[in-house]
């Protein structure tokens, strides 16, 4: 029995890396995987490879820093596959230098995709899983950013900082519905080599994007009662 079978799946931001190693595994997994993204195009290539390998899929762009998309990616889920059983969000950009260099244009930027856009998927997820009552699993992509903070990550950091507060405070309030909610926070992926060969990943001396895709369906197959809250994936020898 494959571990995710008959179980449903948005992953966002998953037309490159992290993202689409997440999707690509969750299928192999045998989960339906909704493939979203800003680009469209992409979304579907990532579709095709999973067909081909004999999963199930299909492409929903989405900008997750609009609230009526991320509301529709839901609904449009839920209207092709009955269910939504598994929500990672993934979506997420980088910007930003050192707090005095930082325009309020960019701060805001950063801060509506990778928090807001979070918001947006947790509030919209959450609410559907409530109305199954059959629980669920929501998994927040932070980032080793998101538990400290270094001279020049200062935008990043807050907005990965902000998806921990949003994590904790949706794990208290998902307890009496079964819903789980868990962030993983990587740190050096080589999230460009997700269709390179392992060697080749290996050879990058950063960790595989489909480490951090073994850690979420681990974190979406766990027992009824059991939850991990968070999950820190460094590079070994990683000083932080």
């Amino acid at each position: 029995m494959k571990r995710l079978q008959g179980k449903v799946a948005i992953v966002t931001g998953s037309s490159s890396g992290i993202g689409k190693a997440i999707a690509l595994t969750f299928a192999q997994e045998g989960a339906r995987v909704v493939v979203s993204a800003r680009r469209q195009a992409l979304c579907r290539e990532v579709v095709a490879q999973i067909k081909e390998r004999g999963g199930e899929a299909m492409a929903m762009p989405t900008d997750v820093a609009d609230e009526a998309q991320v509301e529709r990616l839901i609904t449009d889920t839920v209207a092709a596959y009955g269910r939504l059983d598994i929500l990672v969000n993934n979506a997420g950009i980088g910007g930003g230098s050192r707090i005095a260099d930082t325009g309020t244009d960019d701060f805001d930027r950063v801060l509506n995709t990778n928090l807001r856009g979070t918001f947006f998927c947790c509030r919209a997820g959450f609410r559907q899983m409530m109305k199954q009552k059959t629980g669920g699993t929501i998994l927040n992509m932070s980032s080793v950013c998101g538990i400290q903070a270094w001279a020049g990550t200062g935008t990043y950091s807050a907005s990965k900082h902000g998806i921990m507060a949003l994590t904790k405070s949706l794990a208290d309030e998902g307890r009496p519905y079964k819903i789980k909610v868990s962030a993983i926070c990587p740190g050096g992926v080589a999230d460009g080599l997700v269709d390179a060969s392992p060697d080749e990943i290996l050879r990058s001396e950063q960790i595989s994007p489909y480490d951090i895709a073994e850690t979420a369906v681990y974190l979406a197959t766990l027992g009824p009662y059991a939850v991990v809250h968070q999950v820190i994936v460094d590079r070994l020898g990683a000083d932080w």
